[in-house]
């Protein structure tokens, strides 16, 4: 078994953004050689999360509003007597979680019709990261 261990970096120009990464997610696997296994994807903070679904901006929109609707922005959170005002960010980022699994089937992600890789930004205009994972044969 073999593995092949990438970064992605981002600045986001949002408090909130939704990234697609799928293609980049892709352009590892190519890079990886690995024909046959599994790539983890995973936001290496913990105000942003990564998720699988649809590319369509009205359901982008929707997720957003029902991430603000659970998990809205309160003065009152006990986070913010650290000082950091970003209680919000920490709890929408557990409702989407912070990594995927994506099967590598043939070189390729495989994904349904509709499946897009995104990374959802919750407290940006700063310096993030993504690691991928890709492992097997």
């Amino acid at each position: 078994m073999k593995s092949h261990t990438e970064y992605l970096w981002f600045n986001t120009e949002h408090e909130h953004e939704y990234v697609n990464i799928t293609r980049d997610v892709e352009g590892m696997v190519g890079a990886s050689g690995i024909q046959e296994g599994f790539v983890l994807v995973s936001a290496m903070h913990i105000t942003a999360a990564v998720y699988v679904n649809d590319a369509e901006s009205g359901l982008i929109a929707d997720i957003e509003e029902w991430l603000e609707g659970l998990a809205p922005f309160r003065p009152d959170y006990r986070h913010h007597r650290t000082g950091e005002m970003n209680a919000d960010a920490h709890l929408k980022s557990l409702l989407l979680h912070h990594e995927v699994i994506v099967p590598i089937t043939g070189g390729k992600l495989d994904l349904g019709p509709w499946q897009q890789i995104y990374y959802a930004e919750f407290d940006g205009r700063r310096r993030k990261r993504v690691v991928m994972k890709a492992i097997g044969e």
